[in-house]
């Protein structure tokens, strides 16, 4: 099976099933290894910036190496069972339909009239304090995480499954995993961490930017802004902490027609973010489904755009 067929049928189950809590996930497996390699890694290396080095090597190395003897041990079964292995797990590199699952259970409870429900759902999806927000500042974290994750949980992963099947995908999401683990720009990750944040930095550039006219194009599918999506995602993409989810945010800022960023608390710390987008019209509730639409939406184009491009390629 060509690997953009595997691609696709894995990108079906992950908007039909998402992931379940039973299955031993990946992400969930590399980040245990990554934060077991640390203590280990910081004795016997001294300095802290190469302890980091070698981990995010290790992390990446073993989740790839790992998937490989998967494949390698199911095709030693029958073709069919390395197609399953393959597509089984690319479909857990994808996160569409989980992203999607945690912004309409805030948008639900919202709808309710259930403020305190809905700062508790938003605490899953965000960094920042939420006890304290009203609607429009829990729509806007919702809005953000979105449009934030919508590079690192879909377009990024379908960037390398169909770039290079589910060892490039896995290697991926190992990296993506390495930052979330020890990416903080804090006293104990500044120098481990310096690695693990360049990485994923690194691989996500592309795939980030390639975010911004797939998601042009998907707001136009779905009638917002495309024009605004655009011109707010070249004039606003860099003015985010992250030179890549801050592309795809800025994107979803303008085909929204609302305002992202601003301030926002983090442990009751004030953090004076810069704002994204122009404010055509104030965050409502309302556009926590528009940014999940525009999310799924645009994960269904970038895969679009990949089949063409490969199966064309092969013509």
């Amino acid at each position: 099976m060509r690997i953009e067929d595997q691609v696709g049928i894995a990108l079906l189950l992950d908007l039909l099933i998402g992931d379940p809590r039973w299955l031993p996930h990946p992400v969930r497996l590399i980040g245990t290894l990554a934060i077991r390699l640390e203590e280990p890694l910081r004795r016997r290396i001294r300095n802290a910036r190469w302890a980091g080095v070698a981990a995010a090597f290790l992390v990446v190395a073993s989740a790839s190496g790992a998937a490989w003897l998967l494949l390698r041990a199911a095709a030693g079964i029958a073709p069919i069972a390395r197609d399953i292995v393959s597509i089984v797990l690319l479909y857990t590199c994808f996160a569409a339909r989980d992203l999607a699952a945690h912004a309409l259970a805030v948008w639900r409870a919202l709808k309710k009239n259930d403020l305190g429900e809905s700062r508790r759902l938003a605490s899953r999806m965000v960094g920042r304090d939420t006890a304290e927000l009203d609607e429009k500042g829990v729509a806007r974290a919702v809005v953000e995480s979105v449009a934030e994750n919508t590079v690192d949980g879909v377009t990024a992963p379908l960037f390398f499954a169909l770039l290079g099947g589910p060892m490039a995908a896995i290697a991926y999401k190992a990296a993506s995993t390495l930052d979330s683990t020890f990416g903080y720009k804090n006293e104990r990750y500044l120098n481990f961490g310096w690695a693990s944040a360049r990485l994923d930095d690194l691989v996500a550039w592309l795939p980030a930017r390639l975010t911004l006219p797939v998601m042009t194009v998907a707001s136009a599918l779905l009638g917002l802004r495309p024009l605004a999506a655009l011109r707010c995602g070249i004039r606003d993409g860099q003015r985010h902490a992250s030179p890549n989810s801050g592309i795809s945010e800025a994107t979803a800022a303008g085909a929204l027609g609302v305002r992202l960023g601003g301030p926002l608390h983090r442990k009751g710390v004030l953090f004076a973010t810069p704002y994204i987008g122009d404010e055509k019209t104030p965050l409502q509730r309302k556009h926590i489904g528009q940014v999940t639409a525009l999310m799924l939406v645009t994960a269904v184009c970038f895969f679009a755009a990949g089949w063409a491009i490969r199966h064309f390629a092969r013509l």
